[in-house]
């Protein structure tokens, strides 16, 4: 099995590379290729590393793996969630004090492929096993939303639990090439007025590698 573990920086998943360190004379004994792709922060370059590298590696199984901000406080910080469906939540324009995206400006049709409606839906279709961790509904952003109209706006519009930088770009990479895949996020912020004293990136961070690694080693039938 050839699997791809994709992150925007190395500090999101720095613990899982110690432990492909260790482990990797384990996993190769049980036919299990892990690739690491570092695509850098944002869709621009997520959608470049990761387009380039589908082309000549395609893995059996994609992970994405990062932190994020979480809408709501029902959601904990360091909760690990997968993203189910992606929504572009600042690509298209402005109309007065209106955001329209591209399906509102008719430069795209709902469904066109691969989205669903004008969502990116993972239906998690050709994975062998699942996580057992709760499914959110991702917003990707360019910026990141730190102020009251911007994030009511994201609300209102696409309920989403998770807001991220590189999700989207994700989703359609993996549904064009029909990778099967999961994006993985723990919860390192609420999405509000930017406080950075109550954010939990160590923590976050930690979770995210907990389930990442167990991840990994179920489907590579290691334990």
């Amino acid at each position: 099995m050839k699997l791809l573990v994709t992150a925007a920086t190395t500090l999101e998943i720095q613990p899982f590379l110690q432990f492909l360190d260790q482990h990797r004379p384990t996993l190769s004994a049980a036919h299990c290729e892990v690739d690491v792709l570092i695509a850098g922060i944002g869709m621009m370059h997520t959608a470049f590393h990761l387009g380039r590298h589908l082309a000549n590696n395609k893995p059996h199984i994609a992970i994405q793996a990062g932190i994020g901000g979480a809408f709501g406080p029902h959601w904990e910080l360091g909760q690990v969630v997968l993203i189910q469906q992606e929504y572009l939540a600042d690509l298209g324009a402005e109309d007065n004090d209106q955001f329209k995206d591209l399906f509102d400006i008719q430069l795209w049709q709902p469904s066109q492929a691969p989205f669903t409606g004008t969502s990116l839906v993972n239906t998690f279709a050709g994975l062998p096993w699942m996580p057992a961790l709760p499914t959110a509904t991702g917003v990707t952003v360019n910026l990141v939303s730190g102020s009251l109209p911007t994030i009511q706006r994201l609300e209102q519009r696409y309920s989403p639990d998770i807001e991220s930088m590189e999700g989207a770009a994700f989703h359609y990479a993996c549904l064009t090439e029909n990778v099967p895949f999961l994006q993985m996020r723990s919860i390192s912020n609420q999405v509000a007025i930017r406080d950075k004293s109550k954010w939990k990136i160590p923590l976050a961070v930690k979770t995210l590698n907990e389930e990442l690694v167990q991840t990994v080693k179920t489907l590579a039938g290691i334990q």
